[in-house]
């Protein structure tokens, strides 16, 4: 299959240490004053640090684009995959509750990436660098400095770790009763690497249709953003679910904070919004957060549609399936329903500031992780059900301390060899980190042991 085709060409956008602007989307922030008066204090949300760029910054080193693109990682299946069949893009079930407006757009910044600056994502512009390679310490008014939530590894760095799946499994014929159960981890836009994995869990053909039969799968989120074809992932997910309802499964999806990021980023633009923690917009969030030039082009309204209808909480077989390893899903609703219910209200009003609130929060992690972290999954399982939690958005190697640990030090050579079950046995994180040379997980449940 391949990747953005007929595009531009590709601008991985890795988890990079160095996590630089793209150069389209440099243009510097309107309205800031030209002086810069000293950085205003830290704000109290460790989670959301961020601001827009002024435009007396300074700017960087040109960075040269690469002659070649990086290689996937390497993946031994049976044989090569060869383009998926093209397929037209699933209908939505019903019409959109709003129009989406496609807004113009600029800036950016990750809640807890705070990151500065920016323009149309369709449009080439001049203009600046990442906000954290050299800037004057002093900041004009109103400007949040950028931090980082978490640490971050340079993919060339990094031990590129293949993905040698088993021999696939033979397809589930269909049948009455539900087929086995199955989840995949973030894909952020690397197309290939999905279609191996799935390949050799034997959900999918050699031309990347669906072959499983009454088999159930779900996607944890984060389909876009950093990787070389997040529309394409979208695409395949979508005809997916069509192919496997035909065939007695299903194949569903769970909406991500990076699905929350990218419609904030095609509706509401540059509209600054009230982030708690300075000046802030959507698309500057999106750009900084890894948001790719030729996803937005090729962004449709069905795309759009199809991730505003996306439930954020589903119970599985005793499994608690949501993106991020967060209690914040305690705050839209008592039931699995009220809190899909609620989001999807939200994104049906289109208040900008009603969405950045929501993807704030959809963006905390680590709720599960150190010695509280038992209590705040069994939180979350008495309230909406469930023996054990399935989650992605924060990546393995972080959850087990291999990059990024509080002394500076970082292992260059994350291993990512399964899901990480920890908490008492009561959370399993599927983020395997593709992004950073590890590992793009689908798996089936319940694990052994």
């Amino acid at each position: 299959m391949t990747q953005g085709a007929g595009q531009d060409p590709v601008e991985r956008t890795a988890t990079l240490r160095d996590f630089r602007v793209p150069p389209y989307a440099r243009v510097p922030v309107q309205g800031h004053a030209a002086e810069a008066p000293a950085a205003p204090p830290a704000p109290s949300d460790p989670t959301l640090h961020l601001g827009t760029r002024p435009a007396s910054f300074p700017e960087p080193a040109a960075r040269p684009a690469p002659a070649v693109p990086p290689a996937p990682p390497a993946v031994t299946a049976p044989a090569a995959v060869p383009p998926a069949p093209a397929a037209a893009p699933l209908a939505p079930a019903q019409p959109p509750a709003a129009p989406l407006a496609s807004a113009p757009h600029a800036g950016d910044g990750h809640p807890g990436n705070a990151h500065p600056g920016d323009g149309h994502p369709g449009n080439s512009h001049p203009g600046d660098g990442h906000p954290g390679n050299g800037h004057p310490a002093d900041f004009p008014e109103g400007y949040t400095p950028t931090e980082r939530d978490l640490p971050v590894i340079q993919r060339g760095d990094t031990l590129q770790v293949p993905v040698a799946p088993a021999a696939a499994p033979a397809p589930v014929p269909a049948g009455d009763g539900p087929g086995p159960l199955y989840v995949v981890g973030d894909v952020h836009g690397y197309l290939d690497e999905l279609v191996a994995a799935l390949r050799a869990q034997g959900l999918v053909d050699e031309n990347g249709g669906w072959a499983a039969g009454n088999a159930r799968l779900w996607f944890l989120g984060d389909f876009t953003d950093r990787g070389p074809d997040g529309i394409g992932v979208i695409d395949l997910v979508m005809r997916l679910s069509a192919e496997a309802a035909a065939a007695g499964g299903y194949c569903k999806a769970l909406m991500g904070n990076h699905e929350l990021l990218l419609i904030g980023a095609k509706r509401f633009g540059d509209t600054p919004v009230n982030s708690g923690a300075g000046t802030a917009t959507f698309q500057a969030a999106w750009l900084l957060n890894g948001g790719q030039k030729h996803d937005m082009d090729r962004l449709q309204d069905v795309h759009l549609q199809w991730m505003s209808r996306l439930d954020a909480v589903v119970h599985e077989d005793g499994h608690l399936l949501l993106h991020s390893d967060t209690t914040a899903y305690l705050e839209y609703g008592e039931t699995i329903e009220d809190v899909n219910d609620t989001v999807h209200e939200i994104l049906t009003r289109n208040d900008a500031d009603e969405v950045w609130d929501l993807f704030r929060k959809f963006t905390k992690r680590f709720a599960f992780r150190d010695e509280g972290g038992p209590q705040a999954v069994q939180e979350l399982l008495g309230t909406y059900g469930g023996s054990r939690i399935v989650h992605g958005h924060s990546p393995i190697p972080y959850l087990l301390g291999q990059v990024g640990t509080e002394d500076g030090e970082e292992d260059p050579r994350p291993v990512v060899d399964g899901p990480h079950v920890y908490a008492d046995g009561l959370a399993i994180a599927m983020d395997g980190g593709v992004t950073m040379a590890g590992k793009l997980l689908v798996v089936r449940l319940p694990l052994e042991g």
